[in-house]
């Protein structure tokens, strides 16, 4: 099961998104975070922090889980 995600924007950067899912504790931490594991935006392999998550984006990180981002 996905765990939801809200956001209270149009759109939540990729990096920003990741410390709100509480998967990291800093937003100085998202580079390295993309760099050491895999992410996959609506099934397509991500690495770009600042890649724009909209409602309904299906976000899957191996071994912390599946997201949706909710607006």
């Amino acid at each position: 099961m996905a765990k939801e995600i809200e956001i209270s924007t149009e759109y939540i950067p990729l990096g920003q998104f990741l410390k709100l899912a509480e998967i990291i504790q800093t937003g100085g931490m998202a580079k390295w975070f993309l760099s050491e594991h895999e992410i996959y935006v609506n099934g397509e392999p991500e690495n770009r922090r600042g890649k724009k998550l909209r409602n309904n984006d299906i976000i899957d990180i191996p071994g912390f889980g599946t997201f949706i981002v909710k607006a």
